[in-house]
């Protein structure tokens, strides 16, 4: 989980270029991300977090360590990439290491930037990629059946894979992603030694142009929200172009020009939060001399789950974990404080983890 990412679709001039090179000019120093069969084109994107900042004056920490999001530009999406147009084979692979994908839709009419199809119509874009992906699930499942199915005759259990799997196929047929087949937690549990593209959440990213500020609402915005109601996506607007500008300004400089077209935070920050937010995930944060810093875990975590996030040696000697929120770390100034006016809670391993709760781990 430590490597979460996001993998960039999107047909060319949409902004995809834009959003990518604003979203790496904030680069996060690099951690050790297990992506394999990836060209150079990541960006490894901090997650920011006031409530770090507020802890660390506290703590006097040395330094601060926000949570990350690995960004990964997937090249190569043009109609036929399932059947290896484009970059088509490798492009599959790349999504398929990805956690979720942000799908960049152009939102907005520029005569000076060329649309592949001549005219601006976001439905129909998102319909071309879409395609795209349930055309190679498609071509996965077809080939997985037979198989299974052979499997089956000396393990009957496997009937039950093969019955979910011809619901998928049928699911596909109908030009419908597996993200929105209805399936009970048996069925899900079955299907996941198969992973399938569509199965993954995606959220689109509608990019307006400048004169769409701070609204960022427009006809074509419009369209991708229903669309994206439709299937239970999210969506997030956002303008690429200033995005761009906005990552070569100093911090300073960011905040003042955000405030100055009428926003209240980046685009690239909303990405970040609403990407959180779709593939459920929380952060829990440790504080101290040597550092504050947020841990990404998913939401329904236990304490002792959460230990494993910081090292398998914490988990497996788990004794208990002292919990504060962060609320009465600010109030009561630390973590003394907090125990002095018996906020300091002593939890067990099966405690479920809150977003914002400051953990001290005691272990063996």
């Amino acid at each position: 989980m430590s490597g979460l990412s996001c993998g960039i679709v999107g047909l060319p001039n949409v902004g995809k270029s834009s959003l990518f090179n604003a979203l790496t000019a904030n680069e996060a120093p690099s951690s050790n991300f297990p992506f394999c069969t990836i060209d150079p084109n990541v960006g490894n994107v901090e997650v920011l977090d006031t409530r770090l900042n507020e802890l660390s004056e506290i703590s006097n920490s040395k330094k601060i360590i926000h949570a990350a999001m690995l960004f990964v530009d997937i090249a190569g999406l043009v109609e036929g990439a399932s059947k290896g147009e484009g970059l088509g084979n490798k492009f599959l692979a790349n999504i398929r290491e990805t956690d979720a994908i942000l799908h960049v839709v152009r939102c907005f009419e520029d005569s000076n930037i060329t649309h592949v199809s001549g005219d601006i119509d976001p439905v129909r874009d998102i319909e071309v990629i879409n395609l795209e992906l349930i055309l190679a699930d498609l071509q996965s499942v077809e080939s997985m059946i037979p198989k299974v199915e052979k499997k089956a005759k000396g393990d009957r259990k496997l009937l039950e894979t093969v019955a979910v799997l011809k619901r998928v196929l049928d699911h596909l047929n109908q030009n419908q992603p597996v993200r929105t087949l209805e399936l009970n937690d048996k069925e899900k549990e079955l299907l996941k030694p198969y992973p399938f593209l569509t199965e993954k959440q995606v959220l689109y990213v509608a990019n307006v142009a400048e004169d769409a500020l701070p609204s960022m609402e427009n006809a074509y915005v419009q369209k991708v929200r229903e669309y994206a109601e439709a299937e239970g996506s999210y969506v997030v607007t956002i303008c690429a172009k200033i995005e761009e500008e906005i990552a070569q300004l100093s911090s300073e400089e960011q905040k003042e020009f955000i405030e100055s077209v009428g926003l209240s935070e980046s685009g690239l920050q909303r990405l970040v939060k609403a990407s959180f937010e779709m593939l459920g995930l929380i952060t829990f944060i440790t504080t101290g001399e040597i550092e504050t810093r947020a841990w990404t875990i998913p939401k329904g975590f236990t304490a002792q789950e959460a230990a494993g996030k910081i090292h398998t040696d914490i988990m497996k000697g788990f004794i208990r974990a002292e919990v504060v929120s962060f609320e009465d770390m600010i109030a009561y100034k630390g973590r003394v404080g907090a125990r002095e006016k018996g906020k300091a809670r002593s939890e067990g391993k099966e405690y479920i983890v809150k977003d914002g709760d400051v953990i001290l781990f005691l272990h063996n």
